[in-house]
């Protein structure tokens, strides 16, 4: 069994999509490359099962219903690591943050405005040219589980809504739909991380993005390739 408390929810109602798939994606034993599949709204509070459904997958269930299914991927799934920006031009982005103004879910836990320092990750990913996004990211030490160390379902999270800023959120308001992410080398907290974004496509209410997470030292902390769903917000309570 697992539990998204409600600290984690993106939408109002359910759970954010990037920390949802990494906290179950952790439940695989290889977790080199992990593609998750959310297919419900993630349920807050309460306690849902992990099953297995073959070689190197699970689903996540809710009353026989299936939320959400993992597997691992060849490495090639992710493609290249999004183009780095340094410090300087990661801050000068994160004041553009059109979430800032207008957002479709404030209390989201990576991106939402009306979430405080320390309970909220509190990025805020603005615009650059080409279809871009860069912010940055300092882990605290709730984010901890042993030493120094980051829980790698927030790195997972990090690496979310900054995808889904590269599109118009404000007027095409979307929701994680699938997610394929690894972890290359450990986050700690108070590491000065830059995260980027990349627009990669969109068709019908699908979009597609990719996201890295660069050390202070410009190694990759992470990388994330995302499929977005357009959604009514209203529905999402």
């Amino acid at each position: 069994m697992i539990r998204i408390d409600r600290r984690f929810r993106g939408p109002a109602s359910s759970g954010n999509g990037g920390y949802t798939a990494g906290l179950f994606a952790a439940r695989l034993p290889s977790t080199a490359v992990v593609q998750v599949t959310l297919h419900r709204p993630p349920p807050l509070d309460i306690d849902v099962a992990v099953r297995d459904a073959g070689p190197e997958r699970i689903e996540l269930l809710n009353a026989g219903d299936v939320i959400a299914d993992a597997l691992t991927v060849p490495e090639d799934s992710l493609g290249p690591p999004v183009q780095a920006v340094d410090l300087a031009t990661a801050r000068t982005a994160e004041n553009a943050y059109a979430g800032a103004v207008s957002h479709p879910f404030p209390e989201c836990f990576v991106c939402g405005p009306a979430r405080t320092p320390g309970d909220g990750l509190r990025l805020t990913p603005g615009r650059l040219p080409g279809g871009r996004t860069a912010c940055t990211w300092t882990a605290d030490e709730s984010l901890t589980s042993a030493g120094s160390v980051v829980g790698n379902a927030y790195v997972w999270a990090a690496m979310d809504c900054p995808g889904g800023w590269t599109g118009d959120l404000q007027g095409r308001p979307m929701v994680l739909g699938r997610i394929t992410a690894s972890v290359d080398s450990p986050v700690h907290a108070g590491d000065r991380c830059v995260v980027v974004g990349q627009w990669l496509g969109t068709a019908g209410r699908k979009t597609w993005t990719a996201t890295t997470v660069y050390a202070p030292d410009g190694r990759v902390h992470g990388r994330a390739r995302h499929t977005w769903i357009h959604v009514d917000p209203a529905n999402f309570g």
